[in-house]
């Protein structure tokens, strides 16, 4: 059993909804990702999405680019994020971390030895963004074989053959894309949101994280009320660039403010559900 699955387990036995941040490797500087992941669990987090910061984004909107192209120019690397998951692994077991990123750096390294150097480093799942369900069965199946989580994004546009899709490739989790756009952009609408999960959950047998648009503890009550899970990426990185030498004090603070919202949801353990 994944480290993943035990999570999101645990957490429906407990009533609770699972917080998913997501955080740029190397960003601001590569000596603060591990300090930052350890301050993410610390302020509540279930699950960490850490990046693999890449030259040509298609999903990201212009915080997380910035990110990226600052971590870029401080020379991170794939192999330095797996070196950044591995010293996390050194004191905390637990907390899954699932990499998020593009497709080129994965294809330079080569699939089979990603996925095994990835999960000697503890890694437990992955999400490439340009990776659709349809066109990557043998990473999907390498993935898995190698014990990783390949996990999918879903989209208001998304079909009910690229549901069908998803639910073959993937395992861990889905991450629903709760606005037509990138990360950081629109308006969040909760109630088409609502209408979504049902159909999604039913056709992929899956927990479904809800990203985009998630910027605070309001908005992630909300969507906690009706997800599985709330990404939230974007809103941290801008706490961490307007908070130059106090980032890890001021992520933690954030976290705990999103964690205290979204335990607000949930029933004491015992009661009725």
């Amino acid at each position: 059993m994944s480290r993943i699955h035990t999570v999101f387990q645990r957490l429906q036995a407990d009533g609770r909804k699972a917080l998913i941040p997501f955080v740029t490797a190397g960003f601001p500087a590569p000596g603060l990702s591990l300090p930052l992941m350890h301050a993410l669990v610390e302020g509540g987090a279930d699950i960490i999405e850490l990046g693999v910061p890449f030259s040509d984004p298609m999903a990201d909107g212009p915080t997380i680019q910035r990110a990226s192209e600052r971590a870029l120019a401080q020379g991170m690397s794939l192999r330095k994020v797996l070196d950044i998951v591995r010293a996390f692994r050194a004191t905390d077991a637990a907390t899954p971390v699932v990499l998020m990123g593009y497709a080129n750096p994965i294809e330079a390294m080569g699939a089979e030895r990603f996925v095994a150097e990835a999960r000697a480093a503890g890694v437990d799942g992955v999400l490439v963004v340009d990776y659709p369900p349809e066109e990557c069965a043998t990473f999907a199946d390498t993935a898995k074989a190698g014990g990783l989580d390949p996990i999918f994004l879903l989209a208001p546009t998304s079909s009910a053959q690229r549901f069908a899709d998803v639910a073959r490739a993937g395992s861990g989790y889905i991450y629903y894309v709760s606005l037509k756009g990138v990360t950081g952009s629109g308006k969040l609408d909760v109630d088409e949101v609502a209408r979504r999960i049902p159909q999604i959950r039913a056709a992929v047998g899956m927990p479904v994280g809800v990203g985009f648009g998630i910027r605070d503890a309001e908005s992630a009550r909300r969507i906690g009320a009706v997800a599985d899970a709330v990404v939230i990426g974007s809103r941290i990185i801008e706490e961490i660039e307007n908070n130059p030498g106090a980032e890890v004090a001021c992520v933690t603070a954030f976290m705990r403010g999103i964690r205290a919202a979204l335990d607000g949801l949930a029933p004491a353990k015992g009661e009725a559900q």
